[in-house]
């Protein structure tokens, strides 16, 4: 069917309630808005679903969410894994629990258990809950850091991590042979309940996830020594990481928290923000605000479904309060962590430290000065789920952090995603030892740079909404694909790395090797004086990104580095 007849579909078929119905009658004389909702199905990726809400193929309602799990209802059947049950998780978002109880109905309609949330709770922990319960899967209704209108289904698999290949594949084919939706089950929440299909957990798993992030902490002496001078601004951005936030601070003996209370409570229109996003200064606003009044010594703020964790910490100099990148708050609990470890004779002879290609250099030039192994994935916290599995199977490595450069972490493996509450408990512990040892959490970063190098990196984001967005950003990979440049900002490109193909270049020799790494449609330059850049388009929006990095003698040249160097790669890249 083409667009108009799958819009006619749901409009006159009885399968779609009145109110599905309603919303698409109420567009009948928009062909633009017709065909944005019908012209394909809501990809299925390998990270699950993400769209707006609404009516449509193309949109997150009840009938894609159901799709979607009748899809990994089947795949799960082939694997003989049904007895062991999923369990699902949902943040703040609008109709987040709805979604959560659809998937639930639907593989309890083909004979699985679910486990279900009684309300609210972070991405991690749902991967903790995942290996917790011994379940076959698991299920995360979020969007993350999106805008409002936006939700999404994340799937998870026995180890705690979202799938990888070939699993994903295999279940997005499961999804794609799905084609009508009448052949999608279902059954009554009251039936599925006294059938003990429908299993809905708590505050057990909220007791076993908080022991679990306090075998984290390294020096709780330190942090009751500080507990009554060290003052922290907290915000949960309206989502998940409230509670769990509050309570694990809390539990550790930090006195002075001070929660935004503007944005903490759950609320789906984010009122507060423009973008849920700790990665945007803007949503920082109330925080800092509230951090002047109380002289915080770092300010912490957690996106929607608590995975991420962006902070500012004070200059005591200048009295205002800096921003660190997920590079650099990764970076500072990294070496945090390697150092003190070390220091106490407990860093593991083969601890490896994993980051994804996209994320910063300082983690190599730390990594070789402390004897840790650096393990690069691919981009997605997925893969470096992947590895602390292979470390368990091989004990080839033991796991010691990984990270990624978009504000995401983890310390510890009770969750094989990143987690934003273990973030908040570690970094407030490096707080705590700055604090003991009279300096700030900025002077240690600044201290950090001077001892491995004033390493900066930055983004350049495109966005192309629509039918001809995707067309367009392929068409730009292609062409840099085809002629990878040779130069950016007069600095020479070393190697090209195309990890579709699976090949490494040395542009000198033309020697070609493979990456090591599962396909992906990503370019990546090795550039002479330790910069990089890498070309991506993002499996869950209509973006694509330019990440790049670059090595500067001091913070004023690295940042004046970063700007010319930004340009270069722009102008390249873009054509």
């Amino acid at each position: 069917m083409d667009y108009f007849q799958q819009y006619r579909y749901w409009c006159e078929d009885e399968y779609f309630d009145d109110s599905t119905r309603a919303e698409l009658a109420a567009i009948k004389d928009d062909d633009a808005q017709i065909q944005d909702r019908f012209y394909k199905d809501l990809e299925f990726g390998t990270g699950g679903l993400r769209g707006v809400i609404g009516a449509g193929t193309n949109r997150m309602n009840i009938y894609t969410v159901r799709r979607a799990t009748q899809g990994l209802a089947n795949y799960i059947i082939k694997q003989n894994a049904k007895d062991k049950g999923v369990a699902i998780a949902y943040d703040s978002r609008r109709m987040s629990p709805q979604f959560a109880d659809e998937a639930a109905l639907c593989l309890n309609a083909n004979g699985i258990k679910a486990y279900v949330f009684e309300s609210l709770r972070p991405t991690p922990e749902l991967s903790f809950a995942v290996r917790t319960l011994g379940c076959t899967a698991g299920i995360v209704v979020t969007a993350s850091h999106n805008p409002p209108e936006y939700n999404g289904y994340k799937v998870y698999w026995e180890d705690g991590a979202q799938v990888t290949s070939p699993r994903d594949k295999d279940i997005i084919s499961e999804v794609l042979a799905v084609t009508d939706y009448n052949d999608v089950k279902t059954m009554s929440k009251e039936e599925a309940i006294a059938d003990r299909l429908y299993n809905v957990i708590g505050s057990e798993i909220d007791d076993k996830y908080m022991a679990e992030l306090k075998k984290q902490i390294i020096h709780p002496e330190i942090i009751k020594a500080e507990s009554d001078s060290i003052r922290i601004v907290y915000t949960p951005f309206h989502g998940t990481g409230n509670i769990p936030v509050r309570r694990i601070l809390s539990e550790l003996g930090f006195k002075n928290v001070y929660v935004v209370p503007e944005q903490e409570l759950p609320d789906p229109d984010f009122t507060t923000l423009e973008y849920p996003n700790p990665e945007d200064p803007k949503a920082f606003t109330l925080a800092l605000k509230l951090a002047k009044e109380k002289d915080a010594d770092i300010v912490l703020a957690t996106d929607p479904d608590a995975d991420r964790l962006g902070i500012y910490a004070k200059d005591a100099e200048t009295g205002e309060y800096i921003p660190f990148t997920g590079n650099m708050s990764g970076m500072l609990i990294a070496e945090y962590i390697l150092r003190e470890k070390k220091a106490m004779g407990t860093l593991p002879a083969n601890a490896a430290l994993i980051k994804t290609i996209v994320t910063t250099n300082l983690a190599d030039a730390i990594t070789d000065a402390y004897g840790v192994k650096l393990i690069e994935v691919l981009t997605g916290f997925k893969y470096i789920g992947e590895q602390i599995k292979l470390f368990e199977q091989n004990h080839e490595h033991e796991y010691v952090f990984g990270l990624e450069e978009s504000y995401g972490c983890l310390a510890g493996t009770h969750a094989r995603d990143k987690d934003a509450v273990v973030a908040v408990m570690c970094l407030c512990e490096v707080a705590a030892w700055c604090k003991h040892n009279g300096i700030t959490v900025w002077d240690q970063m600044q201290k950090i740079y001077r001892e491995y190098g004033f390493y900066m990196e930055g983004i350049h984001t495109i966005t192309l909404k629509g039918i001809d967005g995707a067309a367009q950003i392929q068409s730009m990979m292609d062409r840099l694909r085809a002629n990878p440049p040779k130069e950016f900002d007069g600095l020479k490109v070393l190697k090209f790395r195309d990890y579709k193909k699976d090949t490494v270049t040395d542009l000198a020799t033309g020697e070609v090797t493979p990456t090591g790494l599962p396909e992906s449609n990503v370019l990546y330059f090795d550039i002479e004086n330790d910069s990089w850049c890498c070309a991506r388009p993002s499996g869950t929006e209509p973006k694509i990104k330019f990440y790049m990095g670059i090595k500067g003698r001091n913070m004023e040249d690295a940042r004046s580095k970063l700007e010319s160097f930004k340009d270069a790669v722009v102008n390249v890249l873009e054509g």
